[in-house]
């Protein structure tokens, strides 16, 4: 894989590479936020199955429990 620098045309090796992950711009984010709500919009109002509803109360309780003690 190669990478450019923003800067210039250079290549940047592997090594050299900034550790995070590419940088979307403004426009972008908003359009791929809309695509998302888009395509969720229809399952947000669904009914949560019960079993898996129970599995996420154990979950917070547990989470509660870990952070207060």
């Amino acid at each position: 894989m190669l990478l450019m620098s923003a800067n210039s045309n250079t290549p940047l090796s592997a090594a050299s590479a900034p550790d995070h992950g590419p940088i979307l711009d403004a426009r972008t984010r908003l359009r791929l936020g809309l695509q998302l709500q888009a395509i969720y919009k229809p399952v947000l109002n669904d009914v949560l199955d019960p079993r898996l509803a129970e599995l996420l109360r154990q979950l917070e309780c547990d989470r509660d429990q870990t952070q207060a003690g």
